[in-house]
């Protein structure tokens, strides 16, 4: 078995420049893998623009714009349980089944969240 307690990240700026990288490695298999995070990040690139018209503060602004954040973040963390389960077994396993549902619930909540921000931000311009 590997020891992983003494594992070679480096340190300081080597290893923040290391994390950096396997960040952008993360973002493009989210991209090239991921359908929802494709449909999710093109929608924050419609939307992040038409948060700075609704916002009515920087705070407002923040909160929209983190909303769209949860939302990619949610469906990141979401893939990265998918994949891993998949390397365990491709067949039916309650548990993995109940950890994908779990994923898809954050998921979910991430959106509902946004939904409630940006709807909210939609209804205050008519009213």
């Amino acid at each position: 078995m590997t020891d992983l307690t003494n594992k070679q990240n480096g340190s300081g700026a080597q290893r923040v420049f290391k994390a950096t990288l396997c960040s952008f490695k993360g973002f493009k298999a989210a991209w090239l893998h991921e359908s929802a995070f494709r449909q999710e990040l093109i929608m924050s690139t419609v939307l992040l623009p038409l948060s700075f018209y609704l916002a009515q503060s920087r705070q407002h602004w923040l909160l929209l714009f983190g909303a769209l954040l949860f939302v990619l973040f949610a469906e990141i963390i979401n893939s990265a349980l998918e994949a891993l389960a998949d390397s365990i077994t491709l067949e039916h396993s309650v548990l993995i089944g109940r950890a994908k549902d779990l994923g898809s619930s954050g998921v979910f909540i991430a959106l509902t969240f946004l939904l409630a921000v940006w709807g909210e931000a939609m209804l205050s311009l008519f009213m």
